[in-house]
């Protein structure tokens, strides 16, 4: 009566150590399934990722070029404002200069 026993508790542990692998086997199917479904997915999401961080780039690069464009223009006129002033200012030195030496001439004469 024992061998008996002992035969079903192996019998039963031979279709459970079965049935375990199967489940097992099922269970690794799908984990692959859904690791490759969700590979997929982030290799999409990379790939709009990568297209979106592009057009942004162009944007910038262009965004870039109007700003370097507008600081040219206003240096260039910030140099002829200046350019101006250091005129002005100059003139109104060589006439002040020219003021004062020949009055001076003036009352240094006998």
């Amino acid at each position: 009566m024992e061998d008996w026993f002992n035969q079903v508790d192996a019998t039963y542990r031979g279709d459970l150590r079965e049935l375990n692998e199967l489940n097992f086997a099922r269970f690794d199917a799908k984990l692959e399934q859904c690791v490759a479904q969700l590979d997929a997915k982030l290799k999409q999401g990379l790939a709009e990722v990568r297209a979106d961080l592009a057009g942004l780039a162009a944007k910038l690069e262009q965004r870039l070029a109007e700003v370097r464009a507008d600081l040219r223009d206003e240096l260039h006129a910030q140099g002829k404002m200046l350019m101006r002033w250091m005129f002005v200012f100059w003139v109104g030195n060589v006439a002040t200069t020219a003021v004062l030496v020949f009055g001076l001439a003036h009352f240094l004469r006998p």
